[in-house]
């Protein structure tokens, strides 16, 4: 594994954590197509917990056996592979040291009547699945928040401390957030702020829209230009601690491929880290999802 000065400079932004934590971080930064460019585009495989099999999988049969998913994220040169417990469990062993693989440890479900996460694996599992990473999801706004946030505290210091990097998925919702106000501007810029503030390593959000959601927060916006997606993305870096966190954007739920590609250019122009975009890939029968990957990487990697 080749560290460019792209990625040395990365991990310089690091200071509190370890050693093995920014191995880890490397590994995840020097694989694949984009590897020494700093970007990163990974692969998550959560929804089977977050919406049910069939309305995962069904779009794409093969995409029910997890093998399907390791295959993907290998075959289209992607940094890294999330998923949760099982999945990474069936794959471990056949593809072992072929892609970084970040253990979920924390999921819902869409039959549950509460806005929050039960925690589904622990560093100890991610430790004996060979995982780069552990990954982790907080609901800032949620009635559940604090406890999520305690959480991970615990779980971030116990990674830390066995040389793994924790990556972040934080998605505001709760009884204050309308939906529009999940993905608006200030609140984005607050949940990147809050996963940075936590020890995130890496740091996963939704792309942000032009609302402004908080009351309390428009007179602060007056001055903030949230014109275009890349204003945007780029408010979002700023609240990362001025850029010095690797930020990831969601692809959210299924979309058309011009606006796949044109939502990517706008998270490479406001200077975001890249995509962890889950449903538009393995959705699609696999040769429509290389082709789709091989492009929003060429996105990331030469601008086109």
């Amino acid at each position: 594994m080749r560290v460019t000065q792209k990625v040395k400079k990365i991990l310089d932004w690091y200071e509190g954590d370890p050693p093995g934590v920014k191995a880890n971080l490397a590994r995840i930064l020097c694989t694949g197509k984009l590897g020494g460019t700093g970007k990163v585009v990974i692969l998550p495989v959560d929804q089977g917990f977050e919406h049910g099999p069939a309305r995962s999988f069904a779009p794409n049969p093969p995409a029910y056996d997890p093998h399907y998913h390791y295959q993907l994220a290998i075959e289209a040169g992607l940094n890294a592979y999330a998923a949760p417990l099982g999945m990474i469990a069936q794959g471990a062993d056949t593809f072992a040291g072929q892609i970084p693989t970040i253990l979920k440890c924390n999921s819902s479900n869409s039959l549950a009547t509460s806005k929050d996460q039960a925690v589904t694996a622990g560093v100890t599992d991610a430790l004996r699945l060979g995982c780069a990473a552990i990954g982790f999801t907080i609901y800032p706004g949620s009635e559940y928040a604090f406890p999520q946030l305690e959480e991970l505290r615990e779980l971030t210091a116990e990674a830390k401390d066995a040389g793994l990097a924790v990556v972040v998925w934080s998605y505001p919702r709760g009884p204050n957030l309308d939906k529009a106000g999940e993905t608006a501007l200030d609140i984005c810029a607050y949940a990147a702020q809050m996963a940075a503030l936590m020890g995130a390593n890496i740091i996963k959000v939704k792309p942000p829209t032009a609302v402004i959601s908080l009351d309390a927060a428009k007179k602060s916006y007056e001055k903030v230009d949230g014109s275009t997606l890349a204003k945007r993305v780029a408010h979002v870096m700023q609240a990362s601690f001025a850029g010095k966190r690797i930020v990831v954007f969601s692809g959210g739920e299924a979309k058309d491929l011009d606006g796949v590609y044109e939502e990517v250019r706008g998270i490479r122009d406001g200077g975001g880290n890249g995509s962890i975009i889950g449903r538009n890939t393995f959705q699609r029968p696999k040769e429509q999802a290389l082709e789709m990957l091989d492009k929003i990487i060429s996105i990331y990697k030469n601008g086109d």
